[in-house]
């Protein structure tokens, strides 16, 4: 089963860099509704039944903590 526990810890973690990354940009950047769009769709990932099936995280403390790590 590591194998797949690995997959499924590498798709939540390229999700949370994509969030970081889109969560300053949209801070910053002049284009911001295509951030905001990037933003959103994270957001309904991280609230999908599919990323339930890949970790036990709570998507909305891990949205949250992102969003306070980006005031930061």
């Amino acid at each position: 089963m590591e194998p797949y526990e690995n997959l499924a810890n590498a798709i939540v973690l390229q999700a949370v860099k994509d969030y970081r990354e889109v969560l300053a940009r949209a801070a910053s950047h002049a284009a911001k509704d295509c951030y905001q769009r990037n933003k959103d769709e994270l957001e309904r990932f991280f609230r999908s039944g599919w990323f339930g099936e890949l970790t036990n995280l709570d998507p909305e403390q891990l949205i949250g903590r992102l969003k306070q790590e980006a005031m930061v």
